[in-house]
């Protein structure tokens, strides 16, 4: 049996619109995440739909993490304030004798050098004894009135605008197996609608079927492939196959994924410090660590308080407190880097989000990737079209130089 002429076009017609189905997936994928910074000139450019909207996006992930998986109170409840100071107790000695030695030869240096060595140790050794009971003592004041010292909420989406990679590895990561799906799919979908266009081609040799198909394969695969993730919510039985939207189907995968990116890179015990010590409450962490130390001051000097004031003055000595909180608080992000590990183990991030993650409702578990497909949805989908159109248009002069 021959083949009639010009059978090698039909036959290319489904492959060509699977490819045309894959590579508007792709463009689409791409064009979510990537480029990070605006490219293009003037209004002719473009930048990824997430880094784009990186403040919404940190917004919309930060309301989930911090009202319905973690919060302050979660976070700092978890750290013994007693096992912080023994974590900590190596480096307060250092941290101690270098302050002490400096505020002394800063604010009485004639009296500090005309005591003998043994005198200045055994000061020294007086106040590292203290230490770690004020750093304790600071944690549970902390810990007392979180809410007042420490904004979570502001920490997350501080970070993920300051880091647009980050808050795109997020939603890639979290939605991995998801994009992977919109991609494959357009193959499929593809090869179906070409071969529909190869019997309409067949019909009616009108050089408009290819690019109207090609437009077509671009937006409907777009846009199927975004409800599949996303719908039936729960398993539905379409005749012999059974579907449920892919994302909610691997919920317990997500979870664990997501909670491990977010332990590891955002909610760390490195950004936590760096909250507390410089955030939008740190002068309220400060003024903590103010009282304390000028309590421990206070407590050294003991019954001889009135004559330590009355040989160096009232204000002096006021200026010798503010000085040693000062220091401390300069000294404190070096310091707590001491205690890092063990704030990673206590606070356990990972085991705590995947548990509080198993409560979420499916609407509000599909939040953790949904927003970003919601936000340009339409001109992605719109994007698959005019790709898909042009690439009919190719077909229609590949068919014009070869036939």
């Amino acid at each position: 049996m021959m083949l009639p002429d010009g059978w090698w076009v039909y036959a290319a017609m489904p492959l060509f619109m699977a490819l045309v189905g894959y590579l508007t997936k792709l463009t689409a994928i791409k064009m979510m995440f990537e480029p990070l910074e605006y490219r293009g000139w003037g209004p002719f450019g473009w930048q990824g739909v997430i880094p784009r909207r990186a403040a919404r996006m940190a917004a919309v992930a930060c309301d989930l993490i911090t009202t319905r998986l973690i919060g302050p109170g979660d976070i700092l409840e978890r750290l013994d304030p007693t096992k912080v100071a023994a974590e900590l107790q190596g480096p307060l000695l250092s941290v101690v004798d270098e302050i002490t030695r400096e505020v002394m030869a800063e604010f009485q240096p004639g009296l500090w050098e005309s005591l003998p060595e043994a005198a200045r140790l055994r000061l020294i050794r007086r106040i590292q004894a203290e230490a770690p009971d004020v750093i304790a003592d600071l944690l549970r004041d902390i810990r007392a009135d979180v809410d007042q010292v420490f904004d979570l909420k502001t920490m997350v989406v501080t970070n993920l605008v300051r880091d647009k990679h980050l808050l795109n590895r997020i939603f890639a990561e979290a939605g991995d197996e998801e994009f992977r799906f919109i991609a494959r799919s357009g193959i499929w979908f593809g090869f179906i609608i070409g071969c529909i266009q190869a019997i309409a081609w067949a019909l009616t040799h009108n050089p408009w079927i290819l690019p109207l198909f090609g437009a077509f394969t671009g937006w409907f695969t777009d846009w199927l492939a975004l409800k599949l993730i996303f719908y039936p919510k729960r398993p539905r039985g379409f005749g012999l196959v059974r579907w449920q939207g892919l994302f909610l189907r691997r919920r317990d995968h997500v979870a664990e994924q997501y909670a491990a990116l977010i332990a590891r890179e955002l909610i760390t015990p490195h950004h936590l410090f760096e909250a507390l010590l410089h955030g939008p409450l740190a002068d309220r962490v400060f003024a903590l660590v103010q009282r304390h130390v000028q309590r421990a001051v206070d407590a050294q000097t003991g019954v001889a308080r009135p004559l330590v004031v009355l040989a160096v003055g009232t204000s002096r000595f006021q200026d010798i407190k503010t000085a040693v909180a000062d220091r401390v608080m300069d000294r404190l992000p070096e310091t707590l880097a001491y205690v890092e590990d063990y704030t990673a183990e206590a606070l356990d991030i990972k085991a705590t989000l995947v548990r509080k993650m198993d409560d979420l409702t499916d609407e509000e578990f599909e939040q953790l990737i949904r927003p970003a497909f919601q936000a340009d949805e339409w001109r992605l989908i719109t994007v698959g079209a005019v790709l898909g159109f042009g690439l009919g248009e190719l077909q229609v002069l590949a068919l014009e130089r070869f036939s």
